[in-house]
């Protein structure tokens, strides 16, 4: 009976068109990432090599387009304090600046701000524990970054040479 139940589910999820939503192709075939060694730019890279057909080259002037990483910053507010006076909440923020420029200098895409948060409760006793919960929290933003960016790159065209 499960089973008659299982397969009808996936019967049903399938006629309506339902699908994980993967990654979205890119439509360049050729991208340079700068600065090539910032953290995010390494996760950027493994995720599009992973994801599709476009290649990363070693430098600027073999890629159709490049992604320059402007600046990647992760910050902390404070957001409740308990009645002693102690921290009970944090949100940890991760700003990210980019633009993407053709191989002459031209901008396709102008500079985008991509901003992820995260709320994180704190408890005094749990210090070490709450210390690397918050470096997990700030490896998840950046890789909510690399996909919100690489959703925002597959929506743009490469430019079209004219060869008279």
């Amino acid at each position: 009976m499960k089973i008659i139940l299982l397969i009808s589910l996936c019967f049903a999820l399938n006629s309506c068109g339902f699908q994980l939503r993967g990654q979205a192709p890119l439509l360049f075939e050729t991208l340079y990432i700068s600065p090539s060694g910032h953290p995010l730019a390494i996760d950027l890279r493994h995720y599009i090599e992973r994801g599709g057909s476009t290649v990363i080259t070693s430098s600027a002037q073999d890629a159709e387009a490049t992604v320059e990483i402007i600046s990647a910053i992760n910050s902390q507010l404070i957001l409740s304090i308990s009645g002693t006076g102690r921290v009970r909440e944090f949100q940890l923020i991760y700003r990210v600046s980019y633009r993407l420029v053709d191989t002459k200098g031209l901008e396709l895409k102008p500079l985008q701000e991509v901003l992820i948060t995260r709320i994180m409760p704190f408890l005094d006793a749990q210090v070490i524990a709450k210390g690397e919960e918050s470096q997990l929290l700030a490896r998840d933003m950046r890789v909510d970054a690399v996909q919100q960016i690489v959703r925002q790159l597959s929506k743009i065209k490469p430019p079209t040479v004219v060869t008279p």
